[in-house]
């Protein structure tokens, strides 16, 4: 949703709930969840269920998303292991693997959120490693870039992905094939395939693209049998799942989050006060930085973004912060990858394409002289920028959810 100014609190920034808040939620959610989650298992696309796919299966894994991702996976699990216990698979053979990609390994605590206390004493969970002893090389998509998967993926002859659709700018929308590439692929796949963005560019909430092309070729020798995918908000409660063959379940998920995630830009404001939403989706700047994207498209030529993020993890990727911090200026690292993409700084190029256009005021945890390397203006009283535009300006809005708030691609 997006406010004018003076129609919402600037409160609502800090609404989005962070571990310790969810797991006193979830008993209000569950109950509600449940019924879509056993009618996407009743009724798959492709109509074979979970169960009947499992009967002579030796091994399953199933990829979830980690904690960077709004996907509720403790919601859903216990379903999909009934299925699999149901074909004949128990939970000995069963391994969960969390899809990170390159984003940091989870705590065995941050597991147990993630999963569930229950699931996590029943079944093996495994963070990805990325690191190229840990994966395994399948073969080379026509993109050139090398496919290299999770060896407990590869091992696994039942391959169930799970994950959350929404808008994504880099491959359009997330979900889908995403929880095996890049999730559960190594450092060297992952930055070839993502590098392909500085030849394509994909359209919001379409994965008809060339860098969502090059990720679905990895199935061709890595396929994903059956797919759980979901919808929800910020609070992480489901609003549809979809489940079933892939591509028409990833599909169908598609088609119903472009009528959820999408608001037309009617206006363009002085000011954008944008929140990410909470946690996860201000957990770092690294995520933070899409809500900065999303509340760029709002915003005048000229204007002012006051970001709202508590970017408790600081930057939230090493390369990240190690470019930010070492190197001279945004220019020189502009150009040096123009030169050569490098995953991780890459964001910088983000941020310098919205600097160029606005001013931006970042609310945060992170430190002062940081928020300044990066090109922001660090803020301490909120109040205090407010303060630099008339009490009664209509070129003022508020974006409370920026993280899942995105411009309507048909601009």
């Amino acid at each position: 949703m997006l406010f004018p100014y003076g129609k919402n609190s600037i409160e609502v920034f800090w609404e989005g709930m962070h571990p310790p808040a969810l797991l006193a939620y979830r008993s209000e959610a569950d109950a509600s969840a449940d019924a879509l989650i056993r009618q996407a298992l009743l009724q798959p696309a492709g109509g074979t269920r979970l169960h009947e796919l499992a009967v002579g299966r030796k091994q399953a894994v199933i990829l979830i998303s980690d904690g960077t991702r709004l996907c509720p996976s403790f919601l859903f699990l216990p379903a999909l292991l009934e299925e699999l216990n149901k074909g004949g698979i128990p939970d000995e053979r069963i391994c969960i693997v969390v899809a990170l990609g390159l984003h940091r390994k989870h705590t065995e605590a941050e597991l147990r959120r993630l999963v569930g206390e229950t699931i996590y004493r029943r079944v093996k969970v495994l963070n990805h490693s990325a690191c190229p002893e840990d994966c395994v090389f399948v073969g080379i998509t026509r993109q050139g870039t090398p496919i290299e998967i999770n060896r407990h993926v590869i091992e696994a002859d039942l391959r169930i992905a799970t994950g959350n659709i929404e808008p994504h700018r880099l491959v359009g929308v997330s979900g889908g094939v995403k929880a095996l590439l890049p999730g559960t692929a190594s450092e060297r796949c992952i930055e070839a395939n993502h590098a392909l963005s500085q030849r394509y560019k994909a359209k919001l909430g379409d994965p008809d693209n060339p860098i969502h092309d090059d990720m679905a070729e990895a199935l061709q020798t890595v396929p994903i049998h059956f797919l759980f995918n979901v919808i929800v908000n910020h609070r992480q409660e489901l609003l549809g799942a979809y489940a079933g063959e892939w591509a028409d379940a990833h599909r169908n998920g598609v088609e119903a989050a472009r009528n959820r995630f999408f608001i037309e830009q009617t206006n363009s404001y002085e000011l954008v006060v944008a929140s990410a939403g909470g946690y996860p989706k201000d957990s770092s700047l690294y995520q933070s930085i899409k809500t900065l994207q999303n509340a760029s498209a709002f915003t005048k030529p000229g204007g002012s973004i006051l970001l709202l993020a508590r970017c408790e993890e600081h930057f939230g990727n090493g390369i990240l912060q190690h470019w930010v911090e070492t190197i001279q200026d945004r220019k020189t690292i502009v150009s040096k990858l123009q030169r050569q993409f490098v995953l991780g700084a890459h964001k910088i190029a983000y941020i310098d394409d919205i600097l160029s256009k606005h001013t931006v005021y970042l609310y945060s945890d992170m430190p002062e002289p940081i928020v300044e390397l990066t090109g922001f203006i660090p803020v301490r009283d909120i109040k205090e920028v407010l303060q630099k535009f008339p009490p009664t300006s209509r070129d003022i809005a508020f974006i409370p959810y920026g993280g899942l708030t995105f411009p309507s691609p048909s601009r």
